[in-house]
């Protein structure tokens, strides 16, 4: 799994965990929608650490918490 993908999984997860749908979490953190789509989606699978915390501000958690899940435990090594 890329970081990427796994960021990806992390935020549908949290997602689905608060009952809250990817547009709703677009309007609480102040991302814009089609940036929390592409991300979602996979279309974009390079999100910021900045963009990341504004949706950990929106879900209510620390980027420690966002980041302490499985998903993020065995990722491959990313070669650019």
């Amino acid at each position: 799994m890329t970081v990427g993908m796994a960021v990806r999984e992390r935020i549908l997860h949290l997602c689905e965990e608060r009952e809250l749908s990817v547009n709703k979490l677009s309007t609480i953190s102040g991302v814009t929608q089609s940036t929390v789509n592409n991300i979602t989606s996979g279309r974009n699978n390079s999100a910021t650490v900045a963009t990341v915390k504004k949706l950990c501000d929106g879900l209510g958690i620390t980027l420690r918490e966002f980041f302490s899940a499985p998903e993020f435990d065995d990722l491959e090594q990313e070669i650019v």
